[in-house]
């Protein structure tokens, strides 16, 4: 008795992490599809984190640190605009202390075909109403179009404006040097792929031929 006491005066103060709560058509199968892909933005970071890493582009860490400021962005919203989601009584319960559900705004460098799907599925799975899509998709264009125009189109079309100015400068900072960020967009126009993978196949012929002749 003594340790079930414990175990619920130390459980009373614990809530759930609810990473997603998604209420799908059990008999749909595109429901059920649409409820798995609700577990991309879960995946997103760690992709962007692995890129960042692997490749050291101020191109993906960008994107990358747009989508951080969108998910600030997004928190702020979220305590700015409360409205009710399509179905209360299922979700009311886990935004915003039973106050119904928020605007979702989206925030990125580009809209692909994952944003379009992630409006799509938002509205089939009723988390979000029509108009609540449309704003998060007009926020997530406007901002992520002046993202990208900022960080980087002017300073590639304007190298000697303020934005430029701030990218070289960026870039020839002896802490990038040292992480060994590079901007290969800015050189290459795939971004140094060939050149990487011709190094690459002549190294490998190189060693081949060395083996060749130890044979």
């Amino acid at each position: 008795m003594l340790r079930i006491h414990f175990f619920c005066s130390d459980m009373a103060g614990r809530v759930s992490l609810d990473l997603t709560h998604v209420i799908y058509d059990a008999s749909s199968h595109t429901s059920f599809l649409l409820a798995l892909l609700s577990l991309s933005p879960i995946l997103l970071m760690p992709a962007y984190a692995v890129l960042a890493i692997q490749t050291r582009e101020l191109t993906i860490i960008n994107m990358w640190a747009g989508q951080l400021l969108s998910e600030c962005l997004n928190l702020i919203l979220k305590h700015m605009f409360k409205e009710d989601r399509p179905v209360v009584r299922v979700y009311s319960n886990h935004f915003m202390g039973g106050t119904g559900g928020v605007l979702e705004v989206v925030m990125s460098t580009d809209l692909s075909s994952r944003e379009l799907t992630r409006f799509y599925r938002r509205l089939h799975l009723l988390y979000h109403t029509s108009h609540q899509v449309i704003w998060g998709l007009g926020i997530g264009v406007f901002l992520g179009t002046v993202h990208y125009v900022v960080t980087e189109l002017l300073p590639y079309q304007w190298p000697l404006s303020p934005f430029g100015r701030a990218r070289t400068s960026l870039l020839t900072n002896p802490i990038v040097d040292w992480m060994q960020i590079r901007d290969g967009w800015a050189i290459w126009p795939d971004g140094g792929r060939e050149v990487e993978w011709k190094h690459w196949k002549d190294k490998y012929n190189e060693r081949q031929s060395t083996r060749r002749r130890i044979d």
